[in-house]
């Protein structure tokens, strides 16, 4: 009996000996020298050049991701490299693999909420309203609202109102962002509490606004924070800290025992 086989297709790439085409364009001729990096993360993406407002708020996007301090993913890929130097990527791969629900990844799972809340709301809602059962369905399952709060950045997010003001800038303030804003409030209003709309929040609003689906809108994240772990890891090369990190957290999580 004959194996059918199903037909493969990708309409991303490909390679022969004289060159490379990417998205039906010249590697060498068309883009080199003609892309930035951000740029040519959202061609790939999406197969379209980027406008000149579209490329200002994807980049800003991306080098939203990139860094922020001695985060845990920075601190695991530290780590890993003074484990295993000779192999940065494994460096790299150990500080993404925390990329989830409570870092970084909650720019996916704000996109979700907002593209859910619009999918249950009928044409042209009321977005206080619409904001209130969204709070409330949350709050109701004693589940945090991705992309509201921050451990660090109150009671704003400084990312945040430039975020905002960027897709502003750039004819990008639409229903998402509007949504967002009303469910930052709303969120504070019922808690009593200070809760910022914060930097994953304010991009998984703008990622709906680009139309990413938000099962996509987590690599965005793993593509910035990437560049980020290497410079950690290039710095920590130069000037290491890992071994220090571990012998404090040893001496730190066994004094008891010596005591």
């Amino acid at each position: 009996m004959t194996r059918q086989t199903k037909d493969i297709r990708s309409d991303i790439a490909y390679s022969r000996p004289d060159r490379i085409v990417i998205r039906g364009k010249d590697l060498a001729q068309d883009i080199l020298g003609h892309m930035n990096l951000g740029d040519f993360a959202y061609f790939q993406l999406t197969g379209k050049t980027a406008t000149p407002e579209q490329s200002r708020v994807f980049n800003a996007v991306l080098i939203t991701l990139v860094e922020h301090g001695m985060t845990p993913s920075a601190i695991a890929a530290r780590l890993t490299y003074a484990g295993a130097p000779e192999s940065l990527q494994a460096a790299v791969a150990a500080g993404l693999c925390g990329l989830g629900t409570v870092f970084v990844g909650t720019t996916e799972g704000s996109a979700r909420m907002l593209y859910e809340a619009f999918e249950q709301a009928g044409d042209d809602p009321d977005l206080e309203a619409l904001a209130a059962r969204t709070v409330a369905d949350y709050r109701a399952r004693k589940q945090i609202i991705p992309g509201i709060g921050h451990p660090i950045h109150k009671p704003i997010d400084p990312r945040t109102p430039r975020l905002f003001q960027i897709a502003e800038d750039n004819g990008m303030n639409g229903k998402y962002i509007a949504l967002m804003q009303c469910i930052g409030a709303e969120a504070q209003r019922a808690s009593g509490k200070v809760l910022p709309i914060n930097a994953t929040g304010a991009l998984g609003a703008i990622c709906c606004e680009f139309g990413f689906p938000w099962q996509i809108v987590r690599g965005f994240g793993v593509m910035a924070r990437a560049i980020g772990l290497v410079g950690h890891i290039m710095e920590e090369s130069e000037r290491p800290m890992a071994l220090d990190i571990w012998h404090d957290v040893e001496a730190r999580a066994t004094a008891h025992i010596r005591d």
